[in-house]
């Protein structure tokens, strides 16, 4: 069976890549090309960033004996981050969609035993988070 190729790679991707790059550039401007998912990569990237006490705070109620966020590595906590912040804004997508989305691009950015531990922490905050789903 032929895999498809995508022209666009996953929006959750370019989430990753311009959460990371303005965290190491603190001072760029994030930049969003025309794409067919500008709106939504622009809502959750600026929303992400905006909101990353909140929820880190989130993360640490409902995790606090599963993960050290101050010992996390970046790019699983990049991840993580943004993953929480469509759990808890972007109610109009299931949240097992959203999982396996941000499971998929990490596939990009970790290695698998972080992208188990990955699938294990989001599944078990977004049964907290989103309990009606």
């Amino acid at each position: 069976m032929e895999q498809k190729k995508f022209k666009n790679p996953s929006p959750r991707i370019k989430i990753v890549q311009k959460i990371y790059n303005s965290l190491m550039n603190p001072d760029s401007i994030i930049e969003y090309p025309k794409n067919q998912y500008k709106k939504f990569i622009k809502d959750v990237v600026s929303g992400t960033l905006e909101r990353s006490d909140l929820i880190e705070e989130t993360i640490n109620i409902h995790l606090l004996n599963d993960i050290d966020l101050k010992k996390t590595d970046r790019l699983l906590k990049i991840i993580l981050f943004a993953a929480v912040f469509e759990l808890l804004f972007k109610h109009q997508n299931p949240k097992k969609v959203i999982i396996s989305e941000y499971l998929l691009a990490s596939e990009f950015f970790l290695e698998k035993v972080q992208i188990g531990y990955l699938n294990a922490i989001l599944d078990k905050l977004s049964n907290a988070i989103r309990k009606d789903e």
